[in-house]
């Protein structure tokens, strides 16, 4: 499925990793209502970092939502 990129508020901790919130996809404001996994992946060749959270939204469907910390911009792809 293809990526795209999208606004999100994410919550920062005390570790400074930011937790995604709220996800604007087209303009429609989805809550996270649950984060069901969180990892970390590194590209082999360029060395690039992304941390990633397979989400719950508020319109039910899951999200794999990730940011990329070269780009300092989150991505995401829809699952059904």
């Amino acid at each position: 499925m293809p990526e795209e990129r999208l606004k999100v508020i994410a919550y920062s901790g005390y570790r400074g990793e930011e937790t995604p919130r709220t996800i604007f996809i087209h303009k429609k404001k989805i809550e996270v209502l649950e984060i069901l996994k969180m990892w970390t992946e590194e590209g082999v060749k360029d060395r690039r970092r992304n941390r990633l959270f397979k989400v719950k939204g508020s319109d039910g469907l899951i999200y794999t939502i990730y940011y990329d910390e070269k780009f300092m911009e989150w991505f995401c792809k829809v699952e059904e």
